[in-house]
């Protein structure tokens, strides 16, 4: 089992959007091989700052997920609202 961070810095008075994107993404990591589960939390320093902690059978399980076109169709959504590019951390016990 492998742990992913995505780090995520939206822009100002983008939070409504992001969240209605969010769920789409949602809706179709729930569907992916691999995945286990996963969360959502906001930095309670830096309100615009998210962190995605999501658990995955194996790294390919989760490359798999990240390089499809169904990833790339939700994140497409979230792209424009970002400050910076989302960052990824892949952890392994």
């Amino acid at each position: 089992m492998i742990k992913v961070i995505i780090e995520r810095e939206i822009a100002a008075d983008m939070e409504t959007t992001y969240e209605a994107a969010v769920k789409n993404t949602l809706r179709a990591i729930l569907e992916a091989p691999g995945y286990v589960s996963g969360a959502s939390y906001k930095d309670v320093k830096k309100e615009n700052r998210r962190m995605i902690i999501t658990n995955w059978t194996s790294v390919e399980a989760w490359q798999t997920w990240a390089k499809s076109p169904e990833r790339a169709n939700v994140i497409a959504s979230i792209q424009p609202i970002l400050e910076t590019q989302e960052k990824i951390t892949i952890l392994t016990a």
